[in-house]
Parts: C-alpha cells; sequence; structure tokens
C-alpha cells in the first residue's frame, strides 16, 4: 500500500507510523514526490486499511492492486531517472528528457578491439560502453568470453572515454570479481530474467540494474522481476525490451515496440530498447532503432563491432560504426519531435557548477533548452531581463554561458540577438540546440475548458494558436512578457475563469492543470538556440562529439558583385549554407552585415578547413568575423 503523508506530519507521527507498520512485517520505502511524500509499504495486507489511515499524520492510503508493488505507477507517480556518474564528473540519466545510448561488442574480444569500438561509439554519441566479459550461450563450444581479462580491458576502455560499463553478469559467483573492477550497471540477461537468486543478490549491491525481458515472458512477468531488484535493495533499474520469440523466422525475434506505451503506463521506471537482439540482421536495425525512440523509449542499446564479419559472437546482429553513426544523428534529427535531446559524454575537464543566462522567468522555453543542452548537474540557469543583459554577463564574466534564440520556423529571426552579434564582439558560439515548441491551455487546479473568459500569453504564443483560439471568440486575449509570466500569474490569481499558454512545464512548476494539450496551429514548430561564451573563456562542456556547424558575420565591400563572390568562396569549398541573414549596420545607411550558417558533415580537420575559408573571405570582404565552429544538438 501506499501511504500519503500530511505536510505536517512530526517526526515522532512518523516514526509511531514506521514501528506500526515494522512490527506487521511491512518492508518500508519514503519517496519524496513534487507535491506528496509517500511511505511505500510492501508486505501482505492482513488488516483493515482504516487502521493506518487513522493514525496521527497519515493523509490518506492508497492500496496497490499490482502484484509488482515497487515497480508499479500506483507507487509512483512520476518516471524515475537512474543515474550513472563517469570518471569525469558527469552524471548521466537515463529517464527524463534526454536519450541515451548504450553501445560495444557484443563479447570483448581483445584490448585492441574493445579500445577501438569505444572510441568510436564515444564519437558517435554513446553514453555507455557495453561489452560482455562473460557470454553465456546455448552451445558449449561457442566463444565464452574473456572473463576477468574482458572486464579488465572493457574498465580500461571506458575511463579512457569517459564510459560507464555495462556487463552482464550470469552468476551470483562471479559478483566479486565485477566488483573489484567496479562495473557501473549491471546487466541481466534475457535468459537470465527469471533467476531470482541472482536478482535478489544482483539486487541487494545497490548499483544500477539493465534488466533484459526474456523472449517468452508478458510485461506482468517482466515487471515481476524488477520487483525483486526493487525489493532486494537497489532503486536504480531500467528496464530493456529486447524482442520476443514469435512464429515469424524472418528476424531473430520480433521487436515487441507495443510494450514501450504499455510499461509506461504500468510502471514509472525508465524504459530502453536493444533492436540488435530483437532483429538479428543488421540492415534492419537502424529503421527499429529510430521506431523505439519515436515510440518513447528513453534509449537504446546497441551492438557495435568494428569487424563484425569477425566477431566471435553476436556478428550478424552487430552494426558497423559507420551505421551506428548514422543511426545517432537520425535520433538527434528526431528527438526534439519528442520533446528530448540526446545525452553526450562531454570532454575531460574540471567539474564546477556553471551559469547559463537567459531571458524570461522560470519555466521559458530558453530555460528548457538550458536543460536539453547541459546536464542540471554541471549548469544553473539564470533568468535576466533582455537578449542584451544575456550577451553583456557573458561578456563581462557574470554568467558562463548565455542561451539566445536566433530563429523559429515559423516566425523566422530574432533580429534582436542578430543585431547584439554584430555589438559584442567578445563573444563566441560554442553550441546550438533545436526545441520543439508545443503549446498547452492551462488552468488552476478544478477549472474547465468552460470556465475560461479569458486567455493570456506571449503576443507570438497567441499568434502561433489562431485556430484553436478562433473556436474561443469570446475569450479575451491578453498579451504577457512571455509564457512563463502568464503562467504564473495565472496561479497567482487563482481565477478558474483564466487560463494562460505555455508550456506543460509551466504547469508543473506553477501547480496549474493542462487543460488541453498542443494548441498550436502546426507541430511543426521549432526554435533554435545558441550558445555563447565569452572567446576570453576555455569551454570547459565540450561534447565528445565533432563539429558539424560554422557561423560567419561578414560585411561586404560596396562593390558590384561582392556579395556573389563571397559565395562563390563557400560554394568552391562545397559546404552546404543553412541561413543567410541580412542585418543594417548601424551608422552606416544602406550596408548591411551578413549573417551565414553552413554545416560541416563529413569534414574531417574542421578547424584546418574553416580557417583557410575564413582567410579567402578576409581578402574579399571589408569586415570578417568567425562566430563559433560547434556541435547542433537538434
Amino acid at each position: 500500500m501506499v501511504i500519503v503523508l500530511k505536510k505536517d506530519i512530526s517526526k515522532s507521527d512518523k516514526l509511531n507510523l514506521e514501528t506500526f507498520l515494522t512490527d506487521r512485517a511491512f518492508k518500508l520505502n519514503e519517496v519524496q514526490g513534487d507535491e506528496d511524500t509517500i511511505l511505500a509499504a510492501v508486505g501482505k495486507v492482513s488488516m483493515d486499511l482504516k487502521q493506518v489511515e487513522n493514525l496521527p499524520g497519515v493523509q490518506r492510503v492508497i492500496p496497490i492492486s499490482k502484484p509488482y508493488k515497487m515497480a508499479s505507477r500506483e507507487f509512483k507517480k512520476e518516471n524515475s531517472t537512474v543515474e550513472i556518474k563517469n570518471n569525469r564528473g558527469q552524471i548521466i540519466r537515463v529517464g527524463g528528457n534526454r536519450v541515451v545510448s548504450v553501445a560495444g561488442p557484443c563479447a570483448v574480444e581483445s584490448r585492441d578491439q574493445i579500445r577501438e569500438v569505444a572510441r568510436l561509439v564515444a564519437k558517435s554519441g554513446a553514453v555507455m560502453l557495453r561489452g560482455r566479459a562473460y557470454k553465456p550461450r546455448l552451445s558449449p563450444y561457442s566463444y565464452p568470453g574473456l572473463g576477468e581479462e574482458g572486464l579488465r580491458y572493457l574498465k580500461e576502455a571506458g575511463e579512457k572515454y569517459g564510459l560507464p560499463i555495462v556487463t552482464e553478469i550470469v552468476s551470483p559467483e562471479l559478483i566479486p570479481i565485477m566488483e573489484n573492477y567496479d562495473v557501473d550497471v549491471y546487466q541481466i540477461g534475457s535468459r537470465n530474467m527469471q533467476d531470482f537468486d541472482l536478482l535478489k543478490k544482483v539486487g541487494a549491491l545497490g548499483k544500477p540494474v539493465i534488466l533484459k525481458r526474456g523472449y517468452t515472458a508478458t510485461l506482468e512477468e517482466f515487471l515481476m522481476s524488477a520487483e525483486y531488484l526493487l525489493a532486494s535493495g537497489t532503486d536504480r533499474v531500467i528496464l530493456c525490451e529486447r524482442g520476443i520469440r514469435t512464429f515469424e523466422h524472418a528476424t531473430r525475434n520480433t521487436l515487441d515496440l507495443s510494450a514501450i506505451p504499455v510499461l509506461r503506463s504500468l510502471t514509472h521506471l525508465p524504459i530502453i530498447v536493444d533492436p540488435c537482439r530483437a532483429i538479428g540482421v543488421r540492415d534492419k536495425v537502424l529503421p527499429m532503432g529510430l521506431a523505439a525512440i519515436a515510440a518513447g523509449a528513453d534509449g537504446i542499446m546497441a551492438d557495435v563491432h568494428q569487424e563484425p564479419e569477425k566477431a566471435m559472437a553476436g556478428g550478424a546482429a552487430s552494426l558497423l560504426p559507420v551505421q551506428f553513426d548514422k543511426l545517432m544523428h537520425d535520433i538527434e534529427a528526431l528527438a526534439p519531435v519528442m520533446g528530448k535531446s540526446v545525452a553526450h559524454i562531454h570532454e575531460a575537464g574540471e567539474a564546477k557548477k556553471l551559469i547559463c543566462a537567459y531571458s524570461g522567468n522560470r519555466g521559458a522555453y530558453a530555460e528548457q533548452a538550458i536543460s536539453r543542452y547541459f546536464d542540471s548537474s554541471e549548469a544553473e540557469a539564470k533568468a535576466v531581463d533582455s537578449f542584451a543583459e544575456i550577451f553583456q554577463q557573458v561578456t563581462d564574466g557574470s554568467a558562463d554561458y548565455g542561451m539566445v534564440p536566433v530563429e523559429n520556423s515559423l516566425a523566422g529571426s530574432v533580429y534582436q540577438n542578430y543585431d547584439n552579434f554584430s555589438r559584442f564582439e567578445d563573444v563566441t558560439i560554442i553550441g546550438a540546440v533545436t526545441l520543439n515548441i508545443r503549446h498547452a491551455l492551462l488552468g488552476v487546479k478544478g477549472s474547465t475548458i468552460a470556465d475560461i473568459k479569458t486567455v493570456s500569453s506571449h503576443p507570438q504564443a497567441l499568434s502561433q494558436c489562431r485556430k484553436f483560439l478562433s473556436g474561443h471568440k469570446d475569450w479575451k486575449q491578453v498579451e504577457a512578457v512571455s509564457t512563463a509570466t502568464a503562467a504564473s500569474e495565472v496561479a497567482e490569481k487563482e481565477d478558474k475563469t483564466r487560463a494562460a499558454i505555455g508550456s506543460t512545464q509551466n504547469a508543473a512548476l506553477y501547480k496549474l492543470e493542462v487543460l488541453q494539450e498542443d494548441v498550436e496551429d502546426d507541430p511543426r514548430n521549432f526554435t533554435r538556440f545558441v550558445v555563447i561564451q565569452s572567446v576570453q573563456k576555455k569551454h570547459l562542456r565540450d561534447l565528445n562529439v565533432s563539429p558539424n556547424m560554422a557561423s560567419f558575420i561578414l560585411k561586404t565591400r560596396n562593390e558590384a558583385g561582392a556579395l556573389y563572390r563571397v559565395l562563390g568562396i563557400f560554394d568552391r569549398h562545397r559546404l552546404n549554407l543553412t541561413r543567410i541573414e541580412s542585418r543594417p549596420i548601424e551608422g552606416e545607411s544602406w550596408r548591411y552585415w551578413f549573417y551565414i550558417d553552413a554545416e560541416l558533415t563529413g569534414i574531417s580537420e574542421v578547424n584546418t578547413y574553416v580557417n583557410t575559408i575564413l582567410a579567402e573571405l578576409r581578402d574579399n570582404t571589408e569586415d570578417v568575423r568567425l562566430l563559433g565552429i560547434y556541435s547542433e544538438i537538434k
């Protein structure tokens, strides 16, 4: 049962409640939620629940109907996240708004093999390194793994590239060896999903565990196995769908994508998918990996081998490094549509809390962009009053970074920030992130759409919801400084006739009700933000991925064909220009700054390449500045 505690419960009343329950053989687990503190009591209920509900400090008692108690959504309403720390001080979170990827060979074969795979998958965007040191096989004559030697090679490779290691444990007797090598995440394989003795002993370690679904297991059986881990001591369980056995033989197994939304409704635990084990056919893995993210998975697990035709295990299902790289690029493009971004490992460097400035109130879309680009453990969002103040604070050192919008897919450019780049010469772009802007109608608790008479939001948000608002012509529309400000004001007034248009995050932040989601006219509503930093500072949060964009600001000569010749430089170097924007130069009538974004996909020596272009631009312009070479997170 779940016992919701009163907010003002005293220490003595809480202690009496805990004693009452433990005396009746209940196992207790306290969970701090966003709004409530609950006490989960797991055990055989052989009494009237009113006895508990009548105790001092108890608000209400909710019986858990599912056989899996601690894994159930009744036990915990909010989605859980599993935190895994790497050797660079970065915390990787499985669950939440990041898509994670776990990649590596099916089995560790040699030191050189695992190091090379680790280098390649880290470069493509993996955040954890997988590899079996002990390989359970159906045949006693198949490759069994390198054992302890393989663990050592796996740990060395993971530490070199900042990747926590994931390895399968096949027997409780291996626990002391794996503890010696400080395994970061234990994997329980499909064949061992119902080895309950193994589950209990691994759960007692309190470490993160990836639990793979048995290929004949129902979802309830799957969750019951997770319950063994949770009941034994760990609260960091990640479910992994890896395909089930059906009558179809075209693929190794049938990937059950329906399991993702069904599990999401049943459990709070994070969910990842292993398309390689499910499909077993290399060229069919990529679309299914992408489909898993579209279905709502928190991440993927993939077999990757530099020479799969020579692999000692899992070669047919293993992706080539170039295929894994393609999959990660596709996921980067899809993630914003799902309201997520892809997690990346940062380059080695001193870990410290950084400040990123943005314009607006708490809950603004720019603040969400900060949480997409940075991990919450490494960067703190700081609200300022204007775009210009972001640039100023970055320049004078008051903020380490700034998050500024530069364009919207529907509304076009944010001209103030293009002008700020010409005014503030001491800033550089070090990253970019694209955010899918999805609006919802928000009201106070207990209100309905029928109650609403006034709706407020930022003017741009109101214009992006014209179709929805045209169906409510009797509503008065009020402009606000930002969507977050509108939500804040509705919450403060506590008036059922007032509503705001903003993000669902604003609803959670300001304790509002989501009256209707996706009220925007066009779901293809994206805003591109760039991350700026002072040129005087060394960037401490370089992503371990290759730069894919370069941005320039330039002033052409005042002569015929000047812009034509500039564009010809980019054409000769075969660069795709994704944006050209012109802005008037202050104090120089009919003269313009040109802002240019160029893709750098497929270029190896990026800095040398861009510097060559920059030298040619200097010879053909009055003034030119490189705004930045950076990685754009879609």
